[in-house]
């Protein structure tokens, strides 16, 4: 097996790898064996939602895996200044749907998370949806909605402080500049030393160029300078689309590449739509990927591991505790982590 770095060598060697559990994801189930099987693959740090049973189930996975002989990846919990995509689910009311809709939202779900199925009734499993919005285009009545889920910043503080993560994602988008400083002073109030802060931003959705977004991360940069936090750069190429294709992975490394030369200092990480794709095609750069610091996987992970996940499910036990699958889920995790690993710069 590959050498596991302690996070911060991994971020400054290239070999950093985060699983992104997502933002607005409370399966504690699946969270917990995703956390087990992903830290004993090797993963330098896992990001989810700021919710204290999403956390148990977090470090639940984290015991398992190092009694297992893993090494502690670090915890990230992902905060927004705003409205943001990654921090939203899906909603609607099953009674409207006609009885002959052939319920294409239920086809493109990548969490299962809509069907009788998965409900018990034919809608949203509130627990299971992370806000990727297929199903809301996928609608022909156009009858799902998207409910948005900020937290509030009174809140911020004493949920740090309770929950003690090693390291902060904090989503941002344009012109958001006010909001991201208050989110900062946020954290400062919390009184958790943070490792680092992730800033994730990218141009998906915007109408923004490369110059401009390189300057609001550079105002962003200010604002943590002032407060001494190190910032990572999460780059979101095409967010929560990672299980989608090659396409995807082009995006988020076409984006590295426009923003590289115009970022401020601090390492930089891949996000959005990465996937088994977005290391060949990196690699394919040359001094490109002598520039990234590593990647994030989350879309691509879960469903990777989603078939296992629900086997056990069926077997009435968690994966964790399934001495037959749990190997299994291991060897398709190394697969997807082994290649940043092993990257020698």
């Amino acid at each position: 097996m590959p050498e596991v770095l302690e996070p911060e060598v991994a971020l400054t060697r290239g070999h950093w790898v985060k699983l992104i559990c997502g933002a607005s994801n409370q399966d504690l189930a699946s969270i917990e064996d995703l956390s087990g099987i992903f830290a004993l693959a090797g993963v330098h740090c896992i990001d989810a939602a700021a919710d204290p049973a999403v956390v148990a189930a977090i470090r639940r996975g984290f015991a398992w895996a190092v009694a297992q002989g893993a090494a502690l990846p670090w915890l990230m919990l992902s905060l927004s200044d705003g409205a943001d995509p990654h921090f939203r689910k899906a909603w609607f009311d099953p009674r409207r749907c006609p009885i002959t809709c052939s319920r294409p939202c239920e086809r493109v779900c990548p969490a299962l998370a809509i069907g009788v199925e998965a409900t018990g009734e034919p809608g949203v499993l509130s627990e299971r949806c992370y806000g990727c919005g297929r199903c809301t285009s996928a609608c022909p009545e156009h009858l799902i909605e998207e409910r948005g889920q900020v937290l509030a910043g009174d809140a911020v503080a004493p949920l740090l402080a309770q929950l003690r993560p090693d390291a902060v994602e904090l989503h941002t988008q344009p012109g958001r500049g006010k909001a991201f400083a208050d989110r900062v002073v946020q954290l400062v109030a919390s009184g958790v030393h943070l490792r680092r802060v992730a800033v994730s931003a990218g141009l998906e959705g915007t109408a923004q160029s490369a110059r401009q977004l390189a300057a609001e991360l550079w105002q962003r940069f200010d604002v943590l300078r002032r407060e001494g936090m190190s910032p990572l750069w999460q780059l979101d190429g095409r967010p929560m689309s990672g299980d989608v294709g090659a396409g995807t992975a082009a995006a988020a490394v076409a984006l590295a590449a426009a923003l590289l030369p115009l970022a401020p200092p601090g390492p930089v990480q891949l996000a959005g739509g990465t996937n088994a794709h977005t290391h060949a095609q990196l690699a394919a750069r040359g001094p490109l990927r002598r520039q990234i610091a590593g990647v994030a996987f989350g879309g691509v992970a879960r469903r990777l591991l989603q078939p296992l996940l629900l086997e056990a499910q069926l077997r009435g036990r968690p994966l964790l505790a399934d001495g037959e699958l749990w190997p299994r889920a291991l060897r398709l995790a190394q697969a997807l982590v082994n290649p940043w690993l092993e990257q020698r710069q």
